[in-house]
């Protein structure tokens, strides 16, 4: 729940400090937490919360890309700033040594020889990395490890 203390604290410092683009994207963060605590029926859980801010990030990076391809840095500008806050809410990413180092481990828990088997591992280490991993970059990984 001290997630949603720090949201509610980020948006009073918002609103002291007459910052626009916090106050939206704050806003819009505690919609969609709302929205999904309505649809569940109880509070959101500190995994559930990262999931939506994830979420909110991804269709920002999106928006960033598509309005870069159609040549209008104003609004890419705004998106930007829109995902640096964002990302003060969600977990350090790990580095590309940490994602190496347990995409190793992981391999070797399950035995994975080949290709055949990164179903086998995919599931155990994107569940290890939750949140703190991009998961096309893993799946990379363990490709290589893999030999694929």
């Amino acid at each position: 729940m001290d997630f949603l203390n720090e949201l509610n604290e980020q948006l009073k410092s918002a609103m002291k400090a007459r910052d626009e683009r916090a106050l939206k994207t704050i806003r819009d963060l505690k919609a969609r937490i709302k929205t999904k605590e309505i649809e569940k029926g109880e509070p959101l859980s500190e995994p559930e919360f990262v999931r939506i801010v994830q979420t909110a990030a991804k269709q920002r990076k999106e928006a960033i890309e598509l309005y870069t391809q159609g040549n209008r840095p104003d609004l890419v500008d705004i998106e930007k700033a829109e995902l640096e806050i964002l990302n003060t809410y969600l977990p350090k990413m790990m580095t590309e040594e940490e994602m190496q180092i347990l995409a190793n481990k992981v391999v070797e828990a399950t035995g994975a020889t080949s290709m055949a088997d990164i179903g086998k591992v995919m599931g155990p280490l994107m569940k290890e990395a939750a949140g703190k991993a991009d998961g096309k970059r893993l799946q990379a990984i363990v490709r290589e490890i893999l030999g694929g």
